[in-house]
C-alpha cells in the first residue's frame, strides 16, 4: 500500500469520525447528566458539575481537527469543517421531517416521546451551527498560528491554546443563543453555571487528550509514514472550497 493511499485513507477515517462526532452532539444534546469532580470542592467550588451529553462527543472534533491540521494543513481541515456543517443541516432536516410526518398508531414511539427526545428548534440549531463554525475555524487558525511561531515545535502549545481558547468561544455562544431562545433546559439561572461548568470540562478533557494527539501524530508519522504539513503552509490563504 502506497504512502498516498494510506495518507487519504486516514483522512477519511478521521473525517468519519468528526463528522460523526459533530451530528452526535445535534442528536443528543437535550439530556444532561451530573458529573462529581471532588477536587473542584477543596478550592471552593461546585464539585457537581451540570452537563449536556453532548458535551461528551464535541470535544472529539478538535481532537480529529488539531491531528488532521498537523498532517493535512489549514486549507483541507478547514473542507472537513464546511462539510460537517452540511452534513449537520441535513441530519437536522431529516429529524425536523421526520417530526413533521405523523406516527402510526402501532408505533412503538409516538409524535410527542419523539418530539421530546429529537424535537429541534431550527433557529436554535442554526445558532448553534453558526458557532461550531466560528469556533473550528478559530481553533484551526490558531493551531496553525501557534505552528508556525514555534516553528513547528510544541505540539501541547498549539493542541491545548488553539482548544482551549476554540472551545471557551463555543461553549459561550452556543449557551447563550440556547436560552435566549427559550431552551427550557437552560433558564437564565442556570446559564452562568452551565458555561463554566461547558468550559471547565472541554478544558479538562483537552489536557488529558494531549497524550492521545502525540500518540496519534506519533502513530502517524512513525507507522505510517506520513508526512506533517510545513509550519510555513500556514502561510497560504485559507479557503472554504
Amino acid at each position: 500500500m502506497d504512502n498516498a493511499r494510506v495518507r487519504e485513507q486516514v483522512f477519511l477515517t478521521l473525517a468519519a469520525v468528526f463528522i460523526a462526532a459533530l451530528i452526535a452532539c445535534n442528536l443528543i444534546f437535550r439530556k444532561f447528566f451530573v458529573w462529581e469532580i471532588p477536587v473542584l470542592g477543596l478550592i471552593g467550588l461546585d464539585p457537581q458539575m451540570e452537563l449536556s451529553v453532548g458535551i461528551l462527543a464535541y470535544p472529539v472534533t478538535f481532537i480529529c481537527t488539531d491531528v488532521l491540521s498537523e498532517f493535512y494543513g489549514r486549507r483541507r481541515v478547514s473542507q472537513l469543517v464546511t462539510a460537517g456543517f452540511f452534513a449537520s443541516v441535513f441530519v437536522v432536516g431529516l429529524v425536523m421531517l421526520s417530526n413533521w410526518v405523523p406516527a402510526a398508531g402501532w408505533s412503538a414511539v409516538d409524535d410527542a416521546t419523539f418530539d421530546l427526545v429529537f424535537g429541534i428548534q431550527g433557529v436554535a440549531v442554526a445558532a448553534s451551527m453558526c458557532a461550531y463554525l466560528g469556533a473550528q475555524y478559530l481553533d484551526i487558525r490558531l493551531f496553525h498560528y501557534w505552528k508556525r511561531r514555534t516553528a513547528g515545535r510544541h505540539l501541547w502549545l498549539r493542541n491545548n491554546a488553539s482548544t482551549f481558547t476554540s472551545q471557551l468561544v463555543d461553549t459561550i455562544l452556543v449557551t447563550t443563543v440556547l436560552s435566549l431562545l427559550g431552551a427550557s433546559e437552560i433558564t437564565p439561572e442556570r446559564l452562568p453555571i452551565l458555561i463554566v461548568n461547558g468550559v471547565v470540562f472541554k478544558w479538562f478533557v483537552a489536557v488529558v487528550d494531549t497524550p492521545l494527539v502525540y500518540g496519534a501524530v506519533w502513530f502517524m508519522r512513525n507507522r505510517l509514514g506520513i508526512e506533517e504539513a510545513p509550519a510555513d503552509e500556514t502561510r497560504s490563504r485559507t479557503r472554504i472550497f
